[in-house]
């Protein structure tokens, strides 16, 4: 049965984005905000507002209980998370379970085997996914970082075990630049994710970053709606995404997009996801990550293939079947998205 009423436990754009695609659906939004944040364009837009707390994030948009309580009030049937913020904390989605209140985007379980990059690159290379090589284990003390680095060979890349959005990842091309930027990434990975877990991957040089939008319903069909280019970074943060990727062709598309499947199927997730990959300048691919959540750069993809992915979104988590198979997915055109920054140079 679809939802009657959504919560968006999020702010400014993608809040906005949600508001659209429920409005079109017939669906009720409740939109929560900070004090900072009480005259911003989704509070008005959505047809409910309430306060959840300070202009400090971990004192609204962060604060679970104060979520939670806004949604109990007014009596929403889900939550949807959109990205960033909470969107893949693992014990919010159990929270919302367990509070009879459907959260938009995969089963916590999922989640939490998501958010350990460790775990997840260990799967998918029990996939057949081929992965760069990297340590198998947990880095905790900066002298197993530096043997890991010496078998696998300068440069090297380390990178929080609970990262996202290019927090927790340094470069080291020796032992001495591996020493503080372990510690650095540990530290940074400690502040941002609450883990300092790290482990190290070989680093690729100039290579190509690629990722399959994939979708799943509960009844096990997945498929997928071809690549983004993301190459283009700034301090690991993406600055341009291009579909289709100038580099990938159909034979390349096809077998990324069947990896990614097979990913998905097999840790039972449902919605919205995205299967990132690397490719080095030899032509090969190695998995990245999977990120269980609506990414910013999402309206290309809806461009370039003609599907709502917030809407589809809404429809898997409500129980809907997925409502096109593989055979059906075309693209047509070229999309391109860029973040504009404000940076002293």
């Amino acid at each position: 049965m679809m939802f009657g009423k959504i919560l968006i436990a999020n702010r400014g754009e993608i809040a906005l984005r949600i508001v659209r695609a429920c409005r079109e659906m017939g669906i009720k939004t409740v939109a929560v905000y900070s004090r900072a944040d009480q005259d911003s364009p989704h509070v008005s837009f959505a047809d409910q507002a309430i306060c959840i707390g300070d202009s400090a994030s971990a004192e609204s948009y962060l604060k679970i209980p104060n979520i939670i309580s806004a949604a109990e009030v007014a009596d929403v049937d889900a939550i949807h998370p959109g990205y960033g913020f909470l969107s893949e904390n693992s014990h919010f989605a159990e929270i919302c379970e367990s509070c009879n209140i459907r959260f938009i985007g995969p089963d916590h379980r999922v989640l939490e085997l998501l958010g350990n990059k460790q775990k997840t690159r260990a799967l998918a290379e029990g996939l057949g996914l081929p992965v760069i090589p990297g340590s198998n284990q947990v880095l905790s003390t900066e002298a197993q970082a530096l043997e890991t680095a010496r078998q696998i060979g300068y440069p090297v890349m380390i990178k929080a075990v609970a990262g996202g959005g290019g927090k927790g990842i340094r470069r080291a091309h020796n032992d001495v630049s591996l020493g503080s930027a372990f510690l650095t990434a540990r530290a940074e990975a400690e502040a941002a994710f609450g883990d300092p877990g790290i482990y190290i991957e070989k680093m690729l040089e100039r290579p190509r970053h690629v990722e399959i939008q994939v979708l799943a319903d509960r009844r096990r069909t997945c498929l997928h709606l071809g690549e983004r280019d993301c190459t283009i970074q700034r301090k690991n943060q993406k600055l341009l995404e291009e579909c289709p990727s100038p580099l990938v062709d159909l034979s390349l598309r096809n077998t990324l997009g069947r990896l990614a499947v097979r990913l998905v199927r097999e840790v039972g997730y449902v919605g919205v996801g995205t299967v990132e990959f690397l490719l080095d300048q030899a032509g090969n691919f190695y998995f990245l990550e999977m990120n269980g959540r609506i990414q910013v750069e999402h309206p290309v993809t809806e461009v370039v293939t003609g599907i709502d992915l917030v809407k589809t979104q809404i429809r898997l988590a409500a129980g809907e079947k997925a409502a096109l198979l593989q055979r059906d997915i075309r693209f047509r055109g070229h999309a391109l998205e860029c973040r504009i920054n404000a940076e002293d140079p």
